[in-house]
Order: C-alpha cells, then structure tokens, then sequence
C-alpha cells in the first residue's frame, strides 16, 4: 500500500467531513439541552461517524474508477485513483481497514452507551445498514448513487437518524421535537450532495450516473436547491420559536440567514456546470455553520433557563 500519508489524507476529503459531524453535534447539543449529555457517548459518535464518512469518500473513489465517472471530463479535484497516486488493489485494502476501525468504534460507543440488548442489537443492525450504504452508493452492480437515491439516503442518515440516533444514544428515548432539527440538518447535508452533483451534471449525465440534477435538469435543480435550503434553515427556526424561552435568545440563528441567501443567489446566477465547482465549499461551510449557530442556541437557552 502507498505510504504516503498525503495521499490518504487527500483520498479521505477531509473537506467532507464536517458533513458527518454536524449531525452528531446537533443530536448531543440537544441532549444535553434535556440533561442527558455524556462527553465519552459524543466523542464515540464523532469518531464513528468520521469513519463512516471516510469509508463513504474511498467507496465512492473506488466505485467511480470502476465505473469511468472519474475520467478527465469531470469538474473537480483529481481522485486518488483517477491520479493513478493508488492502484485499485490498494484502495480495496484501504476500504476493508477502514470497514473494521469502523465496527471496532461503533461497537465501542453502542457498547457503552447502551444496556437494553433490543437497544444494541438494533444501533448494530443500524451500523451494519450504514457501512452497507456508504460502499453501495458507488459500488456494485446497480449503486444506488446511480439510480438518483443518493439525495434519500444522506437526508436519512445525515439527518433523521444522525440526530435523533445521536439523541437516543445519550438518553435512551426519542422525543417527538427531534424531527424539526434533524429535519434541518438533513436538507443541509442533501443541498451539499446536490451542489456536488450539480458540478457533475454533464459527465454523469454522459456517464449513465442518474442523478437528481442529471433527472432534473440545471434549472430545476437550482429550484431544488433553493427548496432545500429555505426547508433546512425554516425547519431550524421552527424548533428555536417553538421553545418557551426568550426569543433573543435564538437571534444569532439569523446569520445563517445571510450566509444561506447570499450561496443560493450565487447558485441562481450560474449558466454553467463549471461555475458551480467553487460552490461547493461553500455550501460545506454554509452547511457547518447553520449548524453550529443552531447547537449555539439550543446550548445558550439550556444555559439560560
């Protein structure tokens, strides 16, 4: 296997990452808000959801080699394979380590956290369906990420089961309240992905890749897109208004207003796919930031009640 850390760190995208830890962040932030927050439970989940993100990014370099989506008419940043820095052998290889560091946390943090055998046997059932989702969205016969089901499947596991799997971990139950955030965090993590496919949408389109832009065409697509955001930052505001605490509280939240807004507009007033590829960093730190401004409020009215 290739010894250079750069590349691995490259074939990582540590750029991704934060799309992984936004979820687990909000979940605990709102379990501590109902007194159930465990330091060594967050930082379990963290390290868990790094590693399935990774697993994900060396998936997706691997299956998109295989496939041709990776050739010299994509947008973008070179991949590891498509550089020829690693041969398939190695990332295959690359893969099955990261497949074990990944059960070997997992396990550690469903282990820990909980005591009901239902409850581990189903977070481990829930672990193995996420290690299974993160190498079939480019791999296989027929991946998903192909069939225009990669927007679903980040939206379920970035959001819904991100957040309120976070939660259940730190508190042993699901509230009712949680869909509104995790709802949130969903539609931010899926205007990522769209961001990225939008970039893409003519060689995955020539390349048999069927996804949402690709199905949707560039125009509806940013129609798309400004649903998913507007959806996100609303399902946010939603829960900070719904709670019985000051409303000044929540005032920082609007900054992601701005940020939100002023990404949209760029997106609006591209012509070509090309234009995109600088938005897609954008987006990430749009995506992170939302985010935190959220676990800051939801932390600042816990403290202040």
């Amino acid at each position: 296997m290739n010894n250079s850390l750069q590349i691995w760190f490259d074939a990582a995208r540590p750029k991704t990452l934060p799309l992984a830890l936004v979820s687990i962040f909000t979940g605990s932030a709102l379990a501590f808000s109902s007194g159930h927050f465990s330091l060594p439970i967050a930082f379990l989940a963290l390290l868990t959801a790094t590693l399935l993100q990774i697993l994900s990014n060396l998936a997706n370099d691997y299956g998109d080699a295989v496939k041709g989506t990776d050739n010299e008419k994509r947008i973008g940043p070179m991949r590891a394979i498509q550089s020829g820095a690693v041969s398939l052998n190695d990332m295959k290889r690359a893969i099955v380590i990261n497949v074990l560091m990944t059960i070997a946390s997992g396990l550690m943090l469903v282990l820990y956290a909980l005591d009901s055998l239902q409850s581990i046997l189903a977070f481990i059932g829930l672990g193995v369906l996420a290690m299974v989702a993160a190498i079939a969205y480019t791999v296989g016969n027929k991946p998903y990420g192909y069939l225009g089901l990669g927007d679903l499947s980040v939206f379920l596991f970035f959001g819904l089961l991100g957040v309120s799997g976070t939660y259940f971990l730190h508190s042993g139950s699901i509230d009712w309240s949680l869909f509104l955030p995790s709802l949130g965090c969903g539609l931010m993590a899926v205007a990522v992905l769209n961001v990225n496919n939008m970039r893409d949408i003519e060689n995955d389109a020539e390349c048999g890749k069927r996804t949402v832009p690709v199905r949707l065409g560039q125009m509806k697509a940013k129609k798309y897109h400004f649903m998913l955001l507007s959806g996100a930052v609303l399902a946010f505001a939603a829960y900070l208004i719904m709670q019985e605490k000051p409303l000044w509280i929540s005032l920082p939240f609007l900054l992601s207003l701005i940020l939100v807004t002023k990404h949209g507009r760029a997106v609006w007033q591209t012509e070509k796919p090309a234009q995109i590829a600088p938005m897609l960093p954008v987006i990430v730190k749009c995506s992170l930031i939302t985010n935190l401004l959220f676990v800051g409020v939801v932390i600042a009215q816990t403290l202040t009640s």
